[in-house]
């Protein structure tokens, strides 16, 4: 099979420090979850609620994905010169006080901060995507998978605790006299600072930073990245965003697809449910599956995933879309385990942290870019025509898998990626 090790190869022990980091990042990751689970979950009542204007509650997710791909990027610069701890508790920090401009704005009913805030909160969802990169710093090739795997499934604990705390944080929030939905930011401000402590006080030794003593003579190299000498980091980080846009673009407008079919909010939500499900829970799975078979395999299967999702919402129904809503959350999750294990190490070393932060920047325009138009294409060409839409993106996506893994013009691991 690709992508393993051969036995004869005796394949060198477990860095020391590696279980101490997965149980430490996935320790934050899961507060994150629960910290944004309960700030999007209430997000786009709270900008109806300040603004008047249901048509731009929509500007909840939007922001916040918008602040998490603005983030990326320095966090990533960040990381290459004091390392991840310093990096992920920045941006833990940033989205503390998104918290608080989220409060302060809800109370006072302005929308001036209430806007701002949202975009701040971004560092947590900047925090948790690049916990993955950080988990895979000192991994061995042969687990790089699974490592990356494991901090992404924490996420489901968060996506599924979060959004119940929400009426127990709005009771809360009454009882310190805090207007209607603002009490859950009580709760999403308590996880973040939580999971800004563990960051600060428990990621020693600092993982990316431990991983350069093994290559002291590359410590010092500049982030001088440029993509264009990279083909194989270009055609990884493309297959990430193409599948990250498909699941945004079908999933946004889902809910309003099946509310205009008549159907109830338990199976709009029961839907939902079964999406977030698909995205998070098999992930372990896809991560052996990366180890074992190998990554371009694995992507190509989450391809066929996503596929099988839109020919599942055009067959099947509405009764039926909690089948096509999983299995888009299914193929996403292969999709974005693999694809950001080639990433990982698509590049040699000292140029990791950069790429991982423009793979999260692109990840996350591409998603907003594709919330954002599938606005206008379901009203073009309805729900049938938006999933039609993302074949060619599918494609895309798996064209990509199979030329990040052809190039071997930059492979900085002796372990064979595909």
């Amino acid at each position: 099979m690709t992508g393993a090790p051969a036995a004869s190869q005796h394949p060198a022990p477990p860095h020391p420090a590696q279980r101490r980091t997965l149980v430490v990042l996935s320790a934050a990751q899961a507060l994150g979850g629960v910290a944004n689970g309960v700030a999007l979950g209430v997000g786009s009542l709270l900008v109806e609620q300040v603004t008047g204007r249901a048509e731009l509650a929509g500007l909840a997710a939007t922001l916040l994905t918008l602040g998490g791909a603005g983030l990326a990027v320095p966090l990533a610069r960040l990381a290459h010169h004091r390392g991840r701890r310093v990096a992920l508790t920045t941006g833990a920090m940033l989205a503390l006080l998104g918290t608080v401009l989220l409060a302060v704005g809800g109370t006072l009913g302005s929308p001036w901060i209430v806007l701002p805030g949202f975009l701040v909160l971004g560092g947590a969802t900047a925090v948790n995507l690049q916990s993955r990169f950080a988990a895979t710093d000192l991994s061995q090739p042969r687990r790089r998978g699974r490592d990356l795997s494991v901090v992404v499934w924490m996420t489901t604990i968060g996506v599924v605790i979060g959004p119940n705390l929400i009426a127990p944080g709005d009771v809360l929030g009454m009882a310190l006299g805090l207007p209607h939905l603002v009490g859950a930011y009580v709760i999403s401000g308590t996880a973040t600072a939580i999971m800004a402590a563990v960051l600060w006080f428990l990621l020693r030794p600092d993982p990316l930073l431990e991983s350069r003593a093994d290559a002291p003579e590359s410590s010092g190299a500049r982030p001088a990245l440029r993509l264009r000498d990279h083909p194989r980091a270009i055609a990884a980080v493309v297959a990430v965003a193409g599948a990250h846009a498909t699941m945004v673009g079908v999933m946004a407008l889902t809910p309003v697809h099946l509310e205009h079919a008549g159907h109830a909010l338990a199976l709009i939500g029961f839907t939902m449910s079964a999406h977030t499900a698909g995205m998070y829970a098999l992930s372990p799975l896809f991560g052996w599956l990366t180890d074992r078979v190998g990554a371009r395999s694995t992507v190509l299967l989450g391809a066929g995933i996503l596929l099988a999702a839109i020919l599942a919402n055009l067959l099947l129904g509405p009764d039926l879309s909690p089948v096509g809503l999983a299995l888009l959350g299914l193929g996403w999750s292969a999709a974005t385990v693999a694809g950001s294990t080639i990433v990982a190490a698509a590049v040699e070393q000292p140029l990791r942290p950069v790429l991982q932060g423009r793979s999260d920047l692109i990840m996350g325009l591409a998603g907003a870019a594709a919330g954002a138009s599938a606005g206008p294409v379901l009203g073009l060409v309805g729900y049938g025509g938006l999933n039609l839409a993302m074949v060619p993106v599918i494609a895309t996506v798996a064209i990509a898998a199979v030329l990040a893994t052809r190039s071997r013009s930059a492979t900085p691991a002796p372990h064979r990626v595909p």
